[in-house]
């Protein structure tokens, strides 16, 4: 992909021109990150307190028993919101590595493989993480490792 800026004082507003050969996958990956807006705050809730918590705060995301919990480094929030809904809001921020867990990606220290194949994410908080087959390899095109095809 190419990206090109041009700055001119004629615009008033900003303009985005895609050019491509089809409207594929990504093309449409790409029309949605622009519709959406930039959401960096979820509310969680704590006994009867509601807080609001930054994007930059939360660590995991994770289904328990049918509820969704938000874990930051000192307490774990319950939300409201499904996890998919979550996982629509924090796009650019959080990546889905099982079933029911979507990680921060900028909290990422490292990942242990074994040679069965398995993988965890060592948090910086010290967490680690299961990493399914299924999400490894959109964990790591997200993160720019290894190799494109």
């Amino acid at each position: 992909m190419k990206i090109q800026l041009n700055f001119d004082e004629q615009y008033q507003e900003i303009e985005v021109h895609i050019h491509a050969n089809k409207l594929d996958d990504e093309v449409q990956k790409i029309i949605n990150q622009l519709k959406t807006p930039s959401q960096n705050m979820i509310d969680g809730y704590i006994n009867q307190e509601i807080c609001m918590l930054k994007a930059s705060e939360i660590y995991t995301i994770y289904v328990e028993k049918g509820k969704v919990f938000l874990q930051t480094d000192e307490e774990e929030y319950q939300s409201k919101k499904k996890l998919y809904e979550i996982e629509e809001i924090f796009q650019k921020q959080f990546s889905r590595v099982n079933k029911s867990t979507l990680v921060n990606i900028d909290h990422i220290r490292s990942f242990q493989m074994d040679l069965v194949g398995t993988t965890l994410l060592i948090l910086d908080n010290g967490t680690s993480v299961h990493v399914s087959r299924k999400y490894f390899k959109e964990l790591k095109k997200k993160l720019g490792i290894g190799k494109e095809v």
